[in-house]
């Protein structure tokens, strides 16, 4: 997932600082920092690409038993649910996403990942971490340590999930579909966190209602009747077709959407051809597709095909030969924080963290973490928040102009992890133990 706003203004306020709201949980934190950084290294390390994460969740289920949860293993293929229950209350569930990406690292730090695994198109790759997953699931072994040895302070049941292949959209709903709902108690909030790579170090940036997009993949397959290219008139070119339907589709957004409603359409690769004097017979065309409604969403695919066939008749093709257009399955949903829990869970960071906490703008990147939401919107509440990563020195520089940060998924995001894992152990342990807090 990729964050793309830059949280303006933002100052970075150095991890040690005095919390708004004073207790032991941050000394607690801290004392579980060697240990946390020195399995974030190892995580690092040895990552491992979507629904191969056997190692990953197999190590870090053994430390789930060894605090006293009920631990399964092989939930939606490689994912791990463990179960605390703590007498009577709500059920909270966290997730921390275990997948690696493939992508060769290129951090120079001295515990960069020199995997090389193959991926499910059958290519091999490099492996990394490029998308944080290795803080996430550092934060979620410290937030479990750390809940376990408080379980005096909340009342309820804790659900804790490792869950696979959420670069590739498809780890939320494996695991939902293997009973995620029905085999464990099913949660009345569910909570998760991702780094960010826009944000400075130890920031923690929200967002109520819709925060990150739908994402649709779409194929567009443009036939033409091909020839030499001197004499195009015995031809139907799937060039200018093609093209003509790249132009079209930009009205999609800019024409036919309320302006106030925000989506993209971006065709990201258009192939078609293999000489310089050969008029092809075919085009093909590869689009991502990014919004917010249910209602846009539709609007959009069925915009698509409209576009296509339109132009195509528009070019005298034959009834026949209209462009074929597909859109992948599974797609990932627009992630959703529910209004009651988001405002709940900011305000108590807020009390704790000041002005670390901001609340931001939603952005066009897509989480399958929405999938817990949508599997049942009438009894879950949701909320995902940012914790930036990017170190001082460097957050310090980008301010100035003199360098440009490398986003998520680059082979060069390298994040300020010891950071990242404290605030974030910091923010989840008390998030949960305000959501189950016991009734006085």
């Amino acid at each position: 997932m990729r964050i793309t706003r830059i949280l303006a203004g933002a100052s970075l306020l150095a991890w040690g600082a005095m919390p708004a709201q004073a207790d032991n949980l941050r000394d607690a934190v801290t004392s579980q920092m060697p240990a946390l950084v020195e399995l974030y290294k190892d995580l690092h390390t040895h990552p491992e690409l979507s629904f191969q994460e056997v190692e990953t969740a197999k190590k870090l289920a053994v430390r789930a038993r060894a605090l006293g949860f009920e631990v399964t293993e092989g939930v939606g293929k490689t994912g791990v649910v463990a179960v605390m229950k703590n007498g009577p209350g709500p059920t909270v569930l966290l997730r921390a996403d275990m997948d690696g990406l493939p992508v060769i690292e290129q951090t120079g730090l001295p515990y960069a990942s020199k995997v090389r695994a193959v991926a499910q198109n059958g290519t091999e790759t490099g492996v990394m971490h490029a998308c944080g997953h290795d803080t996430h699931m550092a934060s979620w072994v410290g937030t479990a340590q750390l809940l376990a040895a408080r379980r005096k302070e909340w009342s309820g049941t804790l659900v804790m999930i490792l869950q696979p292949a959420e670069e590739i959209g498809q780890g939320a709903k494996a695991m939902l579909d293997d009973g995620l709902y029905t085999r464990f108690p099913k949660p009345d909030y569910v909570l998760a966190f991702h780094d960010a790579a826009q944000f400075p170090a130890g920031q923690i940036g929200y967002t109520k209602g819709f925060a990150l997009a739908n994402v649709d993949t779409v194929d567009v397959v443009v036939p033409g009747v091909g020839g030499h290219g001197a004499y195009p008139h015995t031809t139907k070119d799937p060039i200018v077709i093609a093209s003509a339907i790249v132009m079209r589709l930009q009205t999609l957004v800019s024409r036919e959407l309320n302006p106030t409603d925000s989506a993209v359409v971006t065709v990201g690769s258009f192939q078609a051809g293999a000489k310089h004097n050969i008029i092809p017979d075919e085009a093909r065309l590869q689009l991502t597709v990014r919004s917010y409604s249910d209602e846009t969403r539709k609007h959009l695919l069925d915009g698509i095909a409209r576009i296509a066939k339109g132009e195509a008749i528009a070019a005298g093709l034959p009834e026949d030969k209209m462009p074929k257009v597909t859109v992948q399955d599974p797609y990932t949903p627009a992630t959703y924080n529910t209004a009651e829990m988001t405002d709940k869970v900011s305000a108590g960071l807020k009390a704790r963290f000041g002005e670390r906490v901001q609340e931001t703008a939603p952005v066009m990147g897509g989480e399958d973490f929405s999938q817990f939401y949508r599997a049942d919107k009438a009894n879950v509440q949701s909320l995902i928040f940012w914790v930036g990563g990017v170190p001082k020195d460097q957050w310090d520089r980008a301010q100035k102009g003199e360098i440009q940060l490398p986003s998520l998924h680059s082979p060069f995001w390298a994040p300020d992890a010891p950071v990242v894992i404290a605030t974030a152990t910091e923010a989840m342990t008390a998030a949960t133990l305000g959501l189950l807090a016991k009734k006085k």
